[in-house]
């Protein structure tokens, strides 16, 4: 196991790392204990009571944070003519056919999302064993195959975020920076927490929810009371 540094050690002598408590409580400990040189991303874990490897129980889908994410999203688009102008119009970072597939297959992948119009999807399905592993191919159930190339690149730019259940049956997303004020961290991890219920597969049994925790990108977790993932 790595060593702690001074300033982790220092953070869990603050902390009971066997408490359970209010879902906005976690989420003021982790922000007040984010004291990185950089401004910590704030996530939020969920272990779910799934067996991914069953299609009946993948969960897999995308949510708009109210607040968004504090994050800058590089946009790529594969479309043609005046879908293309759109896209840019929109403010994509980079847009084109046959030669962003040929970057991409030179290993030039400069976008963190990826959206397609319809008609795009036979030259990007050639990309699928690339896109595929980093979670970049689109898909029409997350809207990032679609016409409305707009719409698409807005809400990517605006705070959306996909997720998707790993191995593990665990799912999680960044839901702001720690600069952030602790009621719009709640506000998105509210958000986030409802689209997981949404996406409740038809194929899962028993408990759903089992474990939920809020952390930073360099502070530990603090478990959340179940409880409180639905309070007003």
């Amino acid at each position: 196991m790595a060593k702690q540094g001074k300033r982790l050690k220092a953070i869990y002598a603050t902390l009971d790392r066997d408490a359970v408590v209010p879902l906005q409580q976690a989420i003021g400990l982790v922000k007040a204990n984010a004291k990185a040189k950089f401004d910590e991303t704030i996530e939020i874990s969920m272990n779910l009571g799934i067996d991914p490897r069953h299609a009946d129980q993948m969960v897999r889908g995308v949510v708009g944070l109210p607040n968004g994410t504090g994050k800058t999203v590089r946009i790529g688009v594969f479309a043609r003519g005046p879908k293309a102008e759109e896209a840019l119009a929109a403010g994509a970072d980079v847009v084109g056919a046959d030669d962003l597939a040929a970057a991409v297959q030179e290993g030039k992948i400069e976008f963190d999302r990826c959206i397609a119009t319809p008609d795009m999807m036979g030259l990007v399905g050639r990309l699928g064993k690339i896109l595929g592993p980093r979670g970049l191919m689109p898909n029409p159930r997350l809207g990032t195959v679609t016409m409305d190339v707009k719409g698409a690149v807005t809400a990517a730019k605006a705070g959306q975020v996909e997720f998707r259940a790993e191995k593990a049956g665990i799912v999680h997303a960044g839901i702001g920076k720690a600069s952030f004020e602790e009621e719009k961290l709640l506000e998105n991890a509210r958000a986030f927490v409802d689209a997981i219920q949404k996406a409740k597969p038809t194929g899962a049994k028993g408990t759903y929810v089992k474990k939920v925790a809020v952390s930073s990108s360099m502070g530990p977790g603090v478990k959340v009371d179940l409880g409180s993932l639905t309070a007003a």
